[in-house]
């Protein structure tokens, strides 16, 4: 077989928690598997393995996948383009490759949302969920004082890793208000494991009604400014993670011909997609935590190998996580005071320094690129453009290939022979 032409009946798009339990699922099968995923280790964000991390033990039962005879695992590999039907264009750091397949399984996750606000860009201040990220790959923060801030169950997550890591955690603000709080954590008998889970996660330092207005400092974070309640006050801190919730991740999707609704990736009971043999399943169909995507991956594995009917027994397991997916979104949805932190010099795209005057006004997106040249760094939009769209309502255009930065022999080789068995 030529290493640059691949083919697989069932080629999945992402190894976290959906991309792991798709291809258990499919494995059941005597079906040739392709699993790729950009990052150099399997498991997501929730399952992001690194230096001293100790997996649960869902994720190490999930990895056992990994040595199935019938699933070849690419890691470090990122989609560039489509290329044709059903065939895609990888490339990772050795060589390009056409990946033809019969089925494919979209499980591309979620990225945080980051909106900005005075100090922003200051060295040390990241997303909370890039902070916990950060950790588990062995980033040293003991004895600093580390402020979490933002919306969402990510926030205690990332103030837990924190404190295992030897921080001093100062503050968690949560910027729901203590009704919508209350009201959720009411519910949270019908899933007990989550409400042990909050129980476990659980800080003094936690404080409802609060937002960071600004970080403070000179040369890196001193400081941050917030308001909590009516009040304002600083507190002194090294590092301030601050995270507004996630965003699925559908420009592979958009660039294919997938339908979206709303933010996520619009499928069916079977997770199919709008496209025959394109299914879609986790974070990237809309957020939902961990147990939603693998029942989501389990079911979509089961309906892209043939088996559809193994997968009803899941739906009602699948409307029990989605229930409480609904229940997180509304609990904490964001205070539109949150899209008024930014000041006409605060930068909107870091990659390319545009403040936010420089785009606010504009009609859309692509009129805020032509004129300021932002999106046009290094993260290819991934942060300004999201920010963008949640501060001004701009529909995202459809993405074009390359879509991300690719080497000219990547390009070249989309042009040579389709894949074959």
């Amino acid at each position: 077989m030529n290493e640059r032409h691949l083919h697989c009946d069932i080629l999945i798009v992402g190894s976290g928690p959906a991309g792991l339990a798709a291809a258990q699922a499919a494995s059941r099968r005597e079906l040739s598997i392709v699993l790729l995923d950009d990052n150099p280790r399997t498991g997501g964000q929730i399952w992001r393995n690194g230096p001293g991390v100790v997996l649960a033990r869902a994720a190490r039962q999930a990895l056992r996948v990994l040595e199935h005879p019938r699933l070849r695992y690419l890691p470090g590999t990122r989609v560039v383009a489509g290329a044709g039907a059903n065939t895609l264009l990888l490339e990772n750091a050795e060589q390009a490759l056409l990946v033809r397949y019969q089925s494919l399984i979209l499980c591309c996750g979620a990225r945080e949302l980051l909106l900005p606000f005075p100090g922003w860009t200051l060295p040390g201040v990241t997303g909370a969920g890039a902070l916990q990220a950060l950790l588990k790959n062995g980033l040293a923060v003991a004895g600093e004082r580390v402020v979490v801030a933002g919306s969402g169950p990510l926030l205690l997550a990332s103030a837990a890793t924190a404190r295992q890591a030897g921080a001093r955690l100062k503050a968690v603000l949560e910027q729901a208000s203590a009704a919508a709080l209350g009201t959720f954590a009411a519910g949270l008998w019908r899933w007990p494991a989550k409400l042990g889970q909050a129980a476990r996660l659980a800080t003094p330092a936690y404080r409802y009604n609060a937002h960071v207005l600004e970080a403070l400092g000179e040369d890196r974070l001193e400081a941050v400014r917030i308001r909590q309640g009516g009040k304002v006050r600083e507190l002194p801190c090294e590092r301030l993670a601050c995270g507004f919730g996630l965003v699925p991740n559908t420009a592979l999707a958009s660039h294919l011909g997938c339908q979206l609704q709303g933010e996520a990736i619009a499928v069916d009971r079977q997770q199919g997609t709008s496209l025959a043999q394109v299914y879609a399943a986790g974070e990237c169909t809309g957020i939902g935590g961990s147990e939603l995507a693998r029942v989501e991956g389990e079911i979509a594995g089961l309906v892209a190998s043939g088996q559809p009917q193994d997968a009803v027994a899941l739906i009602q397991q699948r409307d029990h996580w989605q229930a409480f997916a609904d229940r997180v979104r509304k609990a904490f949805a964001l205070d539109p005071a949150l899209l008024r932190l930014a000041q006409a010099d605060t930068l909107l795209c870091r990659c390319e320094d545009v403040p936010y005057a420089a785009v606010a006004g504009k009609a859309h997106w692509t009129e805020a690129k032509l004129h300021s040249r932002c999106g046009m760094g290094a993260c290819q939009g991934r942060i300004c453009a999201t920010a963008a769209q949640a501060l001004f309502g701009w529909t995202p255009p459809t993405p074009r290939a390359p879509l991300v930065p690719a080497r000219i022999e990547t390009l070249l080789l989309q042009s040579s022979m389709p894949a074959v068995k």
